[in-house]
C-alpha cells in the first residue's frame, strides 16, 4: 500500500499542477485520442482556478511528490479551466435540487493504478456530501471514464464534442447519488 497525503490546494501548487495536467493529457488520453484529438483536447481541460480559490481542489503526494490532484465544485461549470473554449458558470448550485460537480481529475502518469483517482473521487464526495449535496456530476473523458463506472458513475450522455473549435473530442457524462 502507497503511503499518499493530501491537502487542500492553495494557488503557490499552481505551477506543479498545470505541470501535472500537462503530463496526464499528453501520456493518458493517446490511448483513446488520436494525436490531433489529443491537442484539442486542451480546448476542454485545464486548470480551473476558481476551484483552489474556492478551497474545494485537493492535490495527493507521496514523499512530496505530486501524485494527482482533483476537486468537486458547487458551481455550475461542469467541465473546463482558466484557458479552454469552454464557457464557465460561476453561478452557484443548491444542494437540494442540483448535482455537485466533479471537477479537473488528473493523476500523473507515474501514479497510475495506484489509488490516487480513487482517493481524490473519495475526498470530494466526503466533501460535498458535508456541503449538502445528494447528486454528483462529471464530464469524464475515455480515459477516465472506466475509474468512474468502477467507483459507482452512470452514464448521463455520451457527447461528440466537448469544446466548440477544434477537432471533436469525445467525452461522457456521468453521475452518481451519494448513500
Amino acid at each position: 500500500m502507497r503511503d499518499f497525503s493530501h491537502r487542500v490546494a492553495t494557488e503557490a501548487d499552481i505551477p506543479a499542477i498545470s505541470a501535472l495536467m500537462e503530463d496526464a493529457i499528453t501520456a493518458l488520453q493517446s490511448a483513446f485520442l488520436s494525436d490531433a484529438e489529443v491537442a484539442a483536447s486542451r480546448l476542454s481541460m485545464g486548470l480551473d482556478t476558481q476551484l483552489i480559490a474556492d478551497r474545494t481542489y485537493f492535490v495527493v503526494e507521496e514523499s512530496g511528490a505530486l501524485a494527482g490532484c482533483g476537486g468537486w465544485s458547487y458551481r455550475a461549470t461542469l467541465f473546463g479551466g482558466d484557458a479552454s473554449a469552454v464557457a464557465r458558470d460561476a453561478r452557484t448550485l443548491d444542494p437540494a435540487t442540483d448535482a455537485a460537480r466533479i471537477r479537473a481529475m488528473y493523476t500523473h502518469p507515474g501514479f497510475i493504478r495506484s489509488g490516487v483517482g480513487r482517493l481524490v473521487l473519495a475526498l470530494c464526495e466526503d466533501a460535498a456530501r458535508v456541503a449538502g449535496f445528494r447528486q454528483l456530476e462529471m464530464m469524464a473523458t475515455l480515459a477516465g471514464e472506466p475509474l468512474y463506472r468502477a467507483c459507482g458513475y452512470v452514464e448521463i450522455e455520451r457527447v461528440a464534442r466537448m469544446a466548440p473549435a477544434g477537432p471533436p473530442v469525445p467525452g461522457v457524462r456521468m453521475g452518481k447519488t451519494l448513500g
